[in-house]
């Protein structure tokens, strides 16, 4: 596998992914991506009749790339094929799909992926043998595989009927997607964290105990503050439960990123912004919002879309969920095996540091830990340099020949014209950025939730830098994954250079009810760590201030 260069795998156009990954992919990671991530895709897209047949990725120079092709390219289908699809895409919208994915999502696929996490989680890795530990890696990578297959496959449902919502409102009312996916507001509950109800129940604990209190307060090491926290007899239970909530979960997609229990200083934090004070959720002004809205809505028009707006909110949770209870879980589980594995191998000599076992794949790291021949110390520490050293900033953002445009709404059949629709406007503010020019002190992006907030910045480059946030701090980072909810107790406001009004970071920004700028393009490169901060969720002006 050669990261040095930059050779797509055929003749067709590759994009560079910019907003799940900043860096090149770890090599245990990307078989598990390259394998799960287009069988998924595939299954939710015929699913729904979709025109767009695959959404294949490779993995090129070391980074992620993706190819979007449509059913039947290349003469793949039949004439029969194709109308079957069509037929299928129109029936997604008259027998709401997306109602029986959600129930089955609810009855049988996401318990069914919580069991298989927590049987992966109840083994102690330390306590395997090196046989042991190799099968071990060898089971979390599959698990791993299986969960992005599993994210993936949920896309599809996950954003058609939001997807359908924004096509209508928006040409029936004039309003900004912003103003629209406000009125989805308080619809995602695991957007506020994986574990709100589990943190909640902890600040009650620590409100009503003044030994906790004392020790939450104690400037220990955040460590130490947490064994002992866990161990009071007051809010121990709660503690406990809350750490086992989190601590195996990633705050990103790839397993070259901390999960949350190795960022102790700040779940510290969230611990003591949670009890200091509550966030409010959703504010009291969503009938308003509504009405306002409905009243641009042609009385033609309006039925409908007080129909896709329900819609909408029935769905909009699958977005975050499926990507919580799936490889978001997966990939701290992942983690957690190879960081065993690499401080064994580590303290043979066989591996460089521990943390570079994240730079084999799972073969690789099998062979090592039972002697047998694999990669030098040194060659694994050159992948982990080159990885380290290198950002979405070093790649080419396009190889092949430039991306054809779609076909003009006229060229596609009637029936599929409505899904059509809905995939570009969801596509369209999953990732669509502004083309607004930025100054040096003043930078301009996407209003997500309304609100103005004054604070430090605080620059994320990755999931080491977690644990410098403090509480009141503005998180300015190139984009956010669902999983960066561990912070959400510390942050003041979201200001990030990618993503568009059905990002990440701008649903839990509304989820949480703090201001949220996305798509500033530059705020990573423009702003300082430290600066402080003036952000209008409202206009969608970031603000340097000093």
């Amino acid at each position: 596998m050669d990261d040095e260069t930059f050779a797509p795998p055929d003749d067709g156009t590759w994009e560079l992914d910019t907003t799940h990954l900043a860096r090149p992919i770890t090599w245990f990671t990307r078989s598990p991506l390259v394998s799960g991530f287009p069988r998924g895709f595939a299954e939710g897209l015929a699913r729904y009749g979709l025109l767009l047949g695959r959404y294949d990725v490779a993995v090129i120079g070391g980074f992620m790339y993706a190819q979007r092709l449509p059913f039947g390219a290349g003469g793949t289908a039949t004439a029969e094929q194709m109308q079957a699809r069509i037929e299928t895409s129109a029936r997604a919208f008259t027998e709401r799909f997306w109602r029986e994915d959600l129930a089955h999502w609810d009855e049988v696929v996401k318990p069914g992926a919580v069991a298989a996490h927590l049987a992966l989680q109840a083994v102690d890795p330390a306590a395997l043998s090196d046989d042991e530990l190799a099968e071990h890696v060898g089971r979390c990578r599959d698990h791993f595989e299986a969960m992005i297959e599993l994210h993936h496959r949920y896309s599809a449902p996950s954003l058609m009927a939001t997807g359908d919502f924004l096509a209508g409102a928006l040409e029936w009312t004039g309003a900004t997607a912003g103003e629209l996916m406000g009125l989805l507001r308080g619809t995602s509950a695991v957007s506020t964290g994986v574990a709100t109800a589990e943190l909640e129940a902890l600040a009650d604990a620590v409100a009503a105990s003044d030994n906790a209190r004392a020790v939450l307060a104690a400037p220990d090491d955040p460590e130490v503050v947490l064994d002992i926290l866990t161990a009071d007899p007051d809010a121990g239970p709660a503690a406990c439960a809350y750490l086992d909530a989190v601590r195996y979960r990633s705050i990103g997609y790839d397993v070259g990123e901390p999960s949350a229990g190795e960022l102790p200083a700040t779940l510290v934090g969230a611990i003591r912004a949670a009890v200091a004070h509550r966030k409010t959720g959703p504010g009291d002004d969503g009938d308003s919002a509504l009405t306002a809205i409905r009243g641009r809505v042609p009385a033609e028009h309006l039925a409908e879309f007080d129909d896709r707006l329900h819609e909408a909110r029935l769905a909009n949770r699958l977005r975050d969920e499926r990507a919580t209870y799936s490889d978001g879980w997966a990939v701290g589980l992942a983690r957690r095996a190879l960081l065993e594995a690499g401080r064994r191998l580590a303290a043979r000599g066989a591996l460089a540091d521990p943390a570079h076992a994240v730079d084999t794949d799972a073969a690789e790291l099998a062979a090592l830990l039972r002697g047998e021949p694999g990669p030098t110390a040194e060659e694994v520490a050159a992948r982990f340099r080159r990885r380290m050293t290198r950002t979405v900033d070093d790649a080419p953002p396009f190889l092949g020949p430039p991306p054809s445009p779609p076909p003009p709404l006229e060229a596609v059949p009637e029936p599929a014209r409505r899904a059509t629709l809905a995939v570009n406007a969801a596509m369209s503010n999953v990732f669509g950025v502004p083309d607004t020019a930025n100054s040096a002190t003043v930078l301009h992006g996407l209003a997500v939730n309304r609100g103005v907030y004054e604070g430090p910045a605080r620059l994320v480059a990755d999931g080491a830098d977690f644990d410098r946030i403090q509480s009141g701090d503005v998180l300015v980072t190139r984009m956010t994954s669902p999983y960066f909810t561990v912070v959400l107790p510390l942050l003041g406001a979201i200001v990030t250079d990618r993503g568009g009004q059905l990002s990440h970071a701008a649903i839990v920004a509304r989820e949480y009810g703090i201001p949220g700028v996305v798509g500033t393009r530059e705020a990573t490169r423009l702003i300082p760590d430290g600066a402080r901060l003036r952000v209008d969720g409202t206009t969608g002006e970031v603000r340097l201030l000093g």
